[in-house]
């Protein structure tokens, strides 16, 4: 398995746990209320989990890689934005930063 496709296997199955546990923990809860996103925690749960299955689905087709890589950036780049709003510390941003440059990196290199 070549860099690019354990990158791309970590960031999905982290997604699709984040994905789940915005579902069922607690804590989620908690967070989605902190980030002022209480109504929108189910939602953003199901697109983090099928996020995640996207790039699972995208080892096999480009295409698939490409849009779902991109989308996550995006999502991860609003999460950036929401975390600066709150005034969060860069310890808190620097999951959401990371997830960003990861998917980046796995949209840039899904275009070669």
């Amino acid at each position: 398995m070549d860099l690019n496709t354990v990158l791309l296997v970590f960031s999905a199955i982290s997604f699709i746990f984040y994905g789940i546990t915005s579902f069922f923990s607690k804590r989620m809860v908690s967070e989605y209320a902190r980030w002022g996103y209480s109504n929108y925690r189910i939602l953003l749960g199901f697109t983090q989990l099928m996020g995640g299955t996207g790039l699972l689905i995208g080892i096999n087709n480009s295409v698939m890689l490409s849009l779902v890589s991109f989308l996550l950036t995006f999502m991860m780049i609003t999460a950036v934005f929401v975390r600066i709003k709150i005034k969060d510390s860069f310890t808190n941003m620097f999951p959401a930063i990371f997830y960003c440059a990861l998917n980046f990196i796995i949209f840039y290199n899904s275009l070669n």
